[in-house]
């Protein structure tokens, strides 16, 4: 048996956000506590832009890497970008401690915090969670391996690899402990769920192909059309897995509960790159692997999409918390994006491709904002009691309608783009009836975010309500990219639309 043939220079991305969170881990070890801090933020934020050199040095290589079992084609590789983008940002949101417009830390009280009397002082100080980075690096790999896979079983692995450490963050919040570790619970025991109905279709395909790698599973898709009970069965069940994911309607059950009780910051993580990671799998695999079944999963997909859009927009209404408000919104534009994936077309791809570019940073913005409105409790996520904060916070209350607005997609915000190119895209492939479904999911969602505006300035501030936080350069960096991206992206969409076009279409 030869060794594999690896090239590790073309790899490098992955080694270098892989080391990153191996030596965090040995920073963690090895450190006192108060050199944690610095010496992770110095880590993390360098393996980013490291490993976001090493991408764009390489960004015109198209190939098979590590025995065929990862793409680094033009898709690929622009979605790598994305997510390391995304999570720098978020890394940003992470490292903030916020203050309040007299100065003063918004921080528990150090006697009602858990441990010895040194351990609550530097918990109040934001010493002690420094173990969120290896985590957040870990999960970057497993991101970045998930859009690149063209073999079911590194996709499981890679999956594992983004999952896992995520149900850990998302109870890592240091005040509301209770519905935080709730959020990770459920996160954990409907991860676990849906990673085995991944796993179990991935047997079923091999079963089917006797490989588990994309290029022989579509050849014998080809070779073999008559559909069988383990082809039907396999792509049920990995669709199953990776909707759940991106969080459709029904597989969407957990999405509000875990963006309620994660931490801000977390949460605008999970909503941005996750999606990212989650939906370019779904890509590939739809694409690739499964491209010779698109007469079958493409009504499928419709069904889903309308669906989600539908059901995402109309219980969004009734929402009276912020968060769990987007992370309804957040499953009605799964479905947006669900009608480019359908369309199963290089025009598609494009249509997909920038949708994820503008809601990642859009949302990004939103729990940015979340994060710094708050009280002595931490944060205020109660629609009532952001009452006025166009009086008292005109510029982030501004900022946040925006993002609002971006969502709903009125012109010459980033969402407005995004969406006409998913409605034509979807044009394109015959789907009229879902373009309709579409555009009055779209007229239902700007119920919510319209509200959501009015709320701030057209009503008096609430008596003893929440403060905005004065922010960090890090949130401030944050939130001045998101809001740039989705104006500018709304006015002028071109040159990310010709790169988008530029990167071709999937390896196989």
């Amino acid at each position: 048996m030869t060794a594999p043939s690896i090239d590790f220079l073309t790899i490098l991305p992955f080694i270098i956000v892989g080391g990153a969170a191996v030596l965090g881990v040995l920073v963690e070890t090895f450190l006192g506590r108060r050199a944690r801090r610095p010496v992770q933020l110095v880590l993390v934020f360098g393996s980013l832009v490291a490993a976001f050199s090493a991408l764009i040095w390489q960004s015109g290589t198209r190939s098979l890497e590590v025995e065929g079992a990862l793409a680094l084609d033009g898709p690929g590789v622009l979605l790598m970008g994305l997510i390391i983008i995304v999570a720098f940002v978020s890394a940003m949101l992470l490292a903030e401690r916020q203050l309040d417009p007299a100065g003063d830390a918004f921080a528990p009280r150090a006697s009602a915090l858990p441990g010895s009397v040194e351990e609550r002082e530097l918990t109040a100080r934001g010493y002690l969670q420094t173990e969120v980075w290896p985590l957040f690096l870990f999960a970057v790999l497993g991101m970045l391996l998930f859009v690149t896979s063209t073999n079911l079983l590194i996709m499981f692995v890679a999956l594992e690899v983004m999952s896992l450490p995520l149900y850990l963050l998302a109870g890592m919040a240091r005040r509301r402990r209770l519905l935080s570790q709730e959020a990770a619970l459920k996160y954990f025991i409907l991860g676990a769920f849906s990673s085995a109905f991944f796993l179990f279709g991935s047997a079923l395909m091999y079963g089917f192909a006797g490989s588990v790698d994309f290029a022989v599973i579509s050849d014998a898709l080809a070779a073999k059309p008559g559909e069988t009970t383990l082809v039907v069965g396999g792509v049920a069940m990995i669709s199953v897995g990776l909707l759940f994911k991106v969080g459709a309607v029904p597989f969407h059950q957990w999405v509000p509960d875990v963006y309620q009780g994660s931490p801000a910051p977390v949460t605008a993580f999970m909503a941005a790159a996750v999606k990212i990671a989650a939906v370019g799998a779904l890509l590939r695999v739809y694409y690739v692997a499964f491209g010779g079944l698109r007469w079958d999963w493409e009504p499928l997909l419709w069904v889903i999409a309308g669906l989600t859009m539908i059901v995402g927009s109309l219980v969004a209404i009734a929402q009276t918390d912020i968060k769990r408000m987007i992370a309804y919104s957040s499953i009605a534009q799964v479905g947006f994006i669900l009608m480019g994936v359908s369309s199963a077309s290089p025009q598609g791809l494009q249509a997909v491709i920038f949708y994820l570019i503008a809601y990642s940073f859009t949302t990004l913005g939103i729990f940015a904002v979340i994060s710094m409105v708050r009280d002595a409790s931490g944060e205020v996520t109660r629609l009532d009691q952001w009452a006025g904060l166009g009086r008292t916070s005109p510029v982030v209350a501004t900022t946040f309608a925006i993002f609002m607005l971006a969502l709903a997609g009125i012109p010459l915000t980033s969402g407005f783009i995004a969406k006409f190119l998913v409605f034509e895209a979807a044009l394109s492939a015959g789907a009229v009836a879902l373009v309709i479904v579409g555009v009055v999911a779209s007229v239902i969602a700007a119920v919510f975010y319209v509200r959501v505006i009015v709320i701030m300035f057209f009503r008096d501030p609430v008596e003893g309500g929440p403060r905005v936080a004065v922010p960090s350069a890090f949130t401030t960096l944050a939130l001045s990219i998101s809001a740039a991206v989705t104006v500018i992206l709304g006015i002028l969409p071109q040159p990310v639309l010709d790169l988008i076009e530029q990167a071709g279409v999937f390896l196989r």
